[in-house]
């Protein structure tokens, strides 16, 4: 297919962000794996889809992590389309609490139909202490917290990103 004045976000994710992800014969300037876990014991797996509006995974959304908890600056980059089932992963290590706040990342949501990017926070399922202390996710309604917790799995968290719909999840206007 052929781009057109018209188009929003992408395609050009793959050729000019994560063309190693996509076979490309370039270099990645960051990618998915964040930290060297042969080197750290705090490294967490963190992985979801992105859905669209009718609930269909979204096969060409590429999304950023970013995190800073005072200690750690990290920046990462993942596209959904080089896994069968659209999954985004990153390995990166589990933030730390500042200021009374709950560990969190930051993802940022880059996709097609989209006129500018989508910033969300995910926080982590085992954290309830902080979480319940922390002012920006008490600041959302009970019924749409869950929208941005990562549940833990068996040696990983999951949180799936709805951008509209029922379950979609909460975003930040930065």
């Amino acid at each position: 297919m052929l781009q057109t004045p018209s188009q929003t976000v992408g395609p050009y994710f793959a050729y000019g962000l994560t063309p190693k992800q996509y076979c490309y014969d370039f270099k990645n300037l960051v990618g998915n794996r964040i930290v060297n876990s042969d080197k750290t014991s705090d490294v967490i797996i963190l992985k979801g889809k992105i859905f669209d509006g009718e609930n269909n995974p979204v096969p060409d959304a590429m999304i950023e992590l970013w995190q800073n908890d005072g200690v750690n600056q990290f920046f990462g980059r993942f596209g959904t389309g080089t896994d069968a089932e659209n999954h985004f992963v990153f390995e990166t290590i589990k933030p730390k609490s500042v200021d009374g706040q709950a560990p969190y990342v930051t993802l940022i949501i880059f996709m097609r139909g989209q006129l500018i990017h989508s910033y969300t926070r995910v926080y982590f399922s085992d954290e309830e202490v902080l979480n319940e202390q922390d002012f920006v996710l008490n600041a959302i309604d009970l019924e749409r917290r869950n929208t941005i917790i990562a549940q833990k799995k068996e040696g990983f968290y999951e949180l799936d990103i709805h951008m509209q719909g029922e379950k979609e999840t909460v975003f930040f206007a930065i």
